[in-house]
C-alpha cells in the first residue's frame, strides 16, 4: 500500500510540474508558488474538520510539521526558480534526481533506519534515471559558474530531508493530513512574504495563470498528502525512491500532450533505468 500511494504522489508531482509549466507562460515562478501553495492550504483547512484527528495530538510533531514548511514546498520553489534562472531546466532537472540519494542518508543519521542494499540501489538508479531524463547538453547555459550548482543541490536536500523531517514528526503524530495543513500553512505565509516584498512591481495575474497554477496547487497538495501517508506506513528508504520519480511523468506527459519534450533514446534509456530501478526495489520487498 505504501508504494501504491507513493506511486500516485510521484504521479500527481509529475502532472503537476506540466501544469505549472502551462502556468508559467503567463507567470513568474515566484508569482505562481504565491498562487498554488495558498491554495492548497486553503483547501487542507476547508478539509480539516473532517479529517483532522486532534486525539494523538502532539505539540513536538504539529512543530515539526510547521518547520517542514518554511522549507518544503516554499523554499523548494524558491530554489528551483533561481536555479532555472542561472542553469536552466536542463541542469535543473539532472540534479534534483539526488534528492533520494539524501533522503535515505537523512534517516539512517536522524532516524536510525537500516537502509536495505535494495533501497540504496533503487535510489542510485533512480537518480541516474532522471538525471538522463532530463539531461540535454544543447540545454546547458554557457558560461555558469560551478558556485551555480549548489542552488539545485540544495534544493535536492531540501526535498529529500523534509521527507525525513515528515517521518519524524509522524512517529510522534500520525496524521498525515495534518502534517500537510501545517505545512502549507507556513508554506504560504513564506512564499506570499517572498512574492510581495522580494520584487519593485507585482505581475498582472489573468484568469489563465490562475486557473493553472491552481490545478497545479490542488496537484501538488494531494502530492504531498499522499506522500505524508505513505511515510506512515513504511519507511523512508521505501517511499523516497519511488516517489523521486516524478520527472518521468513529466517527461512523458510533455512528450505526450505539450508536446515540448522528444521521445529519444536518450528518454526511452532513463524511463527504463527509473523503471527497473523501482521494478527492483518492490521486487526486494515483496521477497
Amino acid at each position: 500500500m505504501a508504494i501504491t500511494l507513493a506511486f500516485l504522489s510521484a504521479l500527481c508531482f509529475g502532472i503537476g510540474l506540466v501544469t505549472a509549466r502551462v502556468g508559467l507562460r503567463t507567470l513568474d515562478a515566484r508569482a505562481g508558488a504565491a498562487i498554488s501553495i495558498p491554495i492548497a492550504a486553503v483547501l487542507f483547512a476547508a478539509a480539516a474538520p473532517f479529517a483532522v484527528d486532534f486525539s494523538g495530538f502532539s505539540v513536538r510533531a504539529a512543530l515539526i510539521f510547521a518547520a517542514i514548511g518554511v522549507f518544503f514546498p516554499a523554499l523548494v520553489t524558491l530554489f528551483t526558480f533561481r536555479s532555472n534562472e542561472e542553469l536552466g531546466p536542463t541542469v535543473t532537472g539532472a540534479v534534483s534526481g539526488t534528492a533520494p540519494l539524501f533522503a535515505l542518508l537523512g534517516a539512517a543519521l536522524v532516524l536510525g533506519e537500516q537502509i536495505p542494499a535494495a533501497a540504496a540501489v533503487a535510489a542510485i538508479g533512480v537518480g541516474a534515471g532522471v538525471a538522463l531524463l532530463s539531461w540535454n547538453p544543447r540545454g546547458v547555459r554557457r558560461g555558469f559558474a560551478g558556485r551555480a550548482l549548489l542552488w539545485p543541490f540544495a534544493g535536492a536536500l531540501v526535498r529529500g530531508l523534509a521527507q525525513v523531517g515528515a517521518k519524524a514528526g509522524l512517529l510522534l503524530w500520525p496524521n498525515p493530513f495534518a502534517a500537510g495543513l501545517i505545512a502549507y500553512a507556513v508554506s504560504s505565509v513564506t512564499v506570499v512574504g517572498v512574492d510581495r516584498f522580494g520584487r519593485a512591481a507585482q505581475p498582472r495575474l489573468t484568469p489563465r495563470g490562475l486557473g493553472w497554477f491552481g490545478l497545479t496547487g490542488v496537484l501538488n497538495g494531494g502530492a504531498v498528502l499522499l506522500m505524508y501517508t505513505a511515510l506512515t506506513l513504511a519507511p523512508v528508504s521505501t517511499v523516497a525512491p519511488v516517489v523521486a520519480t516524478y520527472p518521468l511523468v513529466t517527461a512523458l506527459l510533455s512528450a505526450a500532450v505539450l508536446r515540448d519534450e522528444a521521445v529519444t533514446r536518450r528518454v526511452l534509456t532513463g524511463a527504463a533505468i527509473t523503471v527497473a530501478a523501482i521494478a527492483y526495489l518492490v521486487a526486494s520487498r515483496g521477497a
